[in-house]
């Protein structure tokens, strides 16, 4: 049974992932508007690191809005994370992958700030714990568990050569 609940939590989550690659790529009208997608010529990153207005790397992560680079590894870690996820592969790289995202997300929003740089409230519930670090554990928890093997292609993907003699690709 546990499996199978792991296996729903692992499909999910890749789904959540999935639906942010695919609505920032076509501009679905959700989080992204159509003339923003990144097939229309829009950036993936602009809207939320461009208006940024608090916490000590805001700057950082301002200058980082709307690059090609930030933009391209961005979308590759969304749609790498949301096929892993989904398929029950590399869920170690995968791991990784999105807790360094979300940590990265975490930053860039920093909820220790109750206010802006303007005095306005940031509208932060919890200064150290919110979605992006339940997200992050999730993932890893996913990979502790092998939450792949169940209605997923992990046992599968642990038989490969490359794979079996490269545990960190599980």
């Amino acid at each position: 049974m546990a499996g199978k609940v792991l296996a729903v939590l692992r499909i999910t989550t890749g789904l959540v992932f999935g639906w942010a690659f695919l609505d920032k790529l076509f501009g679905l009208g959700y989080a992204t508007a159509s003339e923003n997608a990144w097939i229309n010529g829009g950036s993936p990153t602009k809207g939320f690191l461009g208006h940024l207005d608090h916490g000590p790397l805001a700057s950082m992560f301002q200058s980082w809005a709307g690059a090609w680079w930030a933009d391209t590894l961005f979308m590759l870690g969304l749609a790498g994370i949301a096929f892993a996820l989904v398929a029950g592969i590399g869920l170690r790289v995968a791991a990784a992958s999105t807790t360094l995202m979300m940590l990265l997300m975490w930053a860039a929003e920093w909820p220790l700030d109750q206010t802006t740089n303007t005095g306005e409230p940031t509208m932060s519930t919890n200064p150290i714990l919110d979605y992006h670090i339940i997200y992050a554990l999730v993932a890893i928890t996913l990979a502790v568990l092998a939450a792949g093997n169940t209605w997923g292609l992990g046992k599968r993907w642990a038989a490969i050569p490359i794979v079996r003699h490269n545990p960190w690709l599980r």
